[in-house]
């Protein structure tokens, strides 16, 4: 999704090459996903709007989280935002990544419905 997401910012940005990155300290970070499917299964009664707001805010903590720690560890986030956007965070999280970061979480419980689903 990453790799699509920055490849399709290329695309913005006129470089046909369209390049999409991402970093390989971002493998494990995504595994720490795998901590919200059971909370999936516990929040489908709360209303979508709820949820939304909630997986922002659950994607928000981890990157935030995960951000300060690479900087304790490595002396740099290799995400920093604090100069591609005024709205950031310590240059951990971008506020105005919040629409996307709410819409992701919806559509990836979408997904964990559908491989809910498969039968192996």
């Amino acid at each position: 999704m990453e790799i699509l997401w920055t490849g399709m910012g290329s695309f913005l940005k006129a470089n046909w090459e369209l390049p999409g990155v991402t970093y390989l300290w971002m493998f494990p970070i995504y595994g720490l996903a795998v901590f919200m499917e059971p909370l999936q299964d516990k929040m489908i009664e709360i209303p979508w709007y709820i949820r939304g707001i909630l997986y922002a805010g659950a994607i928000f903590g981890v990157e935030y989280l995960t951000g300060w720690m690479l900087d304790m560890v490595l002396g740099s986030c290799p995400w920093d935002y604090s100069y591609s956007t005024p709205y950031h965070l310590h240059g951990y999280i971008r506020l105005d990544y919040a629409p996307v970061w709410f819409v992701v979480g919806l559509l990836l419980e979408k997904v964990h419905k559908l491989l809910d689903r498969i039968r192996l």
